[in-house]
């Protein structure tokens, strides 16, 4: 992989734009059109309309907003593993009702591209922050009512139903954030710090998990069994509405995006954006989306399957199987920053591409060295399949935006990160599920990594690395440009 060029200062940039155009070509090999054909302020360059103050806002504001979102989501998440397979799937098959309550956590990953479509393209047209907080509210609702939801031994079969519809409405929400959260960041942020300040909407998903796992841990420890599953996991979902408050406070007080103003103030924000990312964007949308597969896959392995792998197969407690995912996650919380910097040093591709290789090689180690049931090995195999998808997820947000033009990103990354959940994360838990059910062996799980590996490394290949020196300085037409076709063999 070709080693990626340092980024331009902000300054720099604008005095080589002197023409007063920009442009943000997406050059994935060559082939895809991405001239955003803007006149006016320099789209490429994030941060320069916001001082010190801004940028820190803006990156405390996407950590805490999708690290929120992340709780509600990750508690789900948790339950579904741990309690609603009894509480809402009651079924004489423990393995029955635990497929089942992972088909609803399947949900949520289903109803992401929903959210990615609407509100990836409302975050391109009416900006980044009011999307943001639509988001927020969304999923913060429909959270507190999972967590006041009766079961199915009070109200029947309206009560998985209603859980399937609420958990849709969890996803459709995390679907519109994470684009949204990401640009919020890096485009108040230094461009040549692209990777760290793009991080922040990373380190939401393992601080969230942290959280979550944390409250419902604790819930554990001082309830018995029966209280847990009776009324304790509910507390964890109803303490989403005071977070959901605080969330709202801190973005409420943010201003919109640099990148975002200058659109409004040379009016170039795109008419119909999920037609240009699939008409000018074709590759990038494919380096984009494949690139996600082996992280969502490693990550639902290691905080979801984990939990009923460990309870089940290795017959350790819950409070020992959810011990062991929180202190993974406490790692990630820094790790994942560091992957970012990192990225900004070294090619992003290549710190990538070599994780993804890690990541199809470790559960190979993980299975054999856990089967014993020690607890410290499976809190040791945690922390190390954490810390390699935390190199893959640190440099994630920043090349995905990367390779989308300027006006195109909120939509793109959006639907690159929601559609890729549709065949990586959600089905995950299932398959494993379903693969240990059927072969009773851990074998095709770690089969299932390495063709995961392999999918992203083609993603990443497809993909391209960021020319910032390109992007400042190349003159952009006066009238919007047409689609160029990609030469095969990379055409779709």
């Amino acid at each position: 992989m070709p080693e990626g060029r340092q980024c331009a200062s902000p300054r720099t940039d604008i005095v080589k734009n002197s023409t007063g155009t920009a442009a943000d070509t997406d050059d994935a090999g060559k082939d895809d059109a991405g001239t955003d054909g803007s006149t006016g302020a320099d789209l490429s360059t994030a941060g320069t309309g916001g001082g010190r103050s801004a940028v820190r806002r803006a990156f405390f504001a996407s950590l805490t907003g999708t690290a929120l979102e992340w709780y509600d989501f990750a508690i789900y998440s948790v339950a579904a593993a741990l309690v609603f397979g009894e509480v809402f799937f009651p079924s004489e098959d423990p393995a029955t009702g635990t497929l089942l309550a992972f088909s609803t956590y399947a949900v949520g990953y289903v109803s992401r591209p929903l959210g990615g479509f609407v509100f990836g393209r409302l975050g391109d047209k009416i900006g980044r922050k009011k999307v943001l907080i639509a988001t927020l509210v969304l999923i913060g609702v429909a959270t507190l009512l999972i967590g006041l939801l009766p079961g199915y031994a009070t109200i029947g079969v309206a009560a998985p139903i209603a859980l399937v519809i609420l958990r849709f409405a969890q996803g459709v929400g995390v679907g519109g954030e994470w684009g949204g959260a990401v640009l919020l960041s890096s485009e108040f942020g230094d461009p040549r710090k692209r990777g760290f300040y793009a991080s922040a909407a990373q380190i939401g998903p393992p601080a969230g998990n942290l959280m979550a796992n944390g409250v419902l841990a604790l819930l554990g420890a001082v309830l018995t069994d029966a209280q847990f599953v009776s009324w304790g996991w509910r507390v964890a979902f109803l303490l989403s509405g005071v977070l959901v408050v605080f969330g709202l406070w801190i973005r409420a007080k943010l201003e919109e995006t640099p990148v975002f103003q200058a659109m409004e103030a040379e009016q170039t924000r795109p008419e119909a954006p999920i037609r240009e990312v699939f008409t000018t964007h074709p590759r990038a949308l494919t380096a984009a989306i494949l690139s996600r597969v082996a992280p969502d896959v490693l990550y639902a392995l290691f905080t979801v399957f984990v939990l009923t792998y460990a309870t089940t197969e290795l017959g350790m407690s819950r409070g020992s199987a959810l011990g062991a995912v929180l202190l993974g996650s406490s790692f990630q919380v820094f790790l994942i920053p560091l992957a970012g910097a990192l990225s900004d040093r070294i090619n992003r591709r290549l710190l990538y591409g070599c994780s993804a290789i890690a990541a199809g090689v470790w559960p190979f180690v993980f299975f054999p060295m856990v089967g014993g049931g020690s607890w410290p090995l499976l809190a040791f195999g945690v922390v190390v399949a954490l810390a390699i998808h935390s190199l893959m997820y640190g440099p994630q947000a920043a090349f995905i935006a990367e390779q989308f033009s300027p006006r195109l990103r909120y939509t793109g990354s959006s639907l690159a990160y929601t559609l890729a959940g549709v065949i990586g994360g959600a089905v995950a838990p299932l398959l494993f599920t379903a693969l240990l059910d059927a072969y009773d062996s851990w074998l095709p799980l770690g089969l299932y990594l390495v063709i995961t590996a392999v999918v992203t490394i083609i993603g990443l290949s497809l993909g391209r690395d960021a020319d910032p020196e390109e992007e400042s300085t190349a003159p952009a037409p006066a009238t919007e440009p047409t689609p160029v076709s990609a030469p095969a063999p990379a055409s779709e």
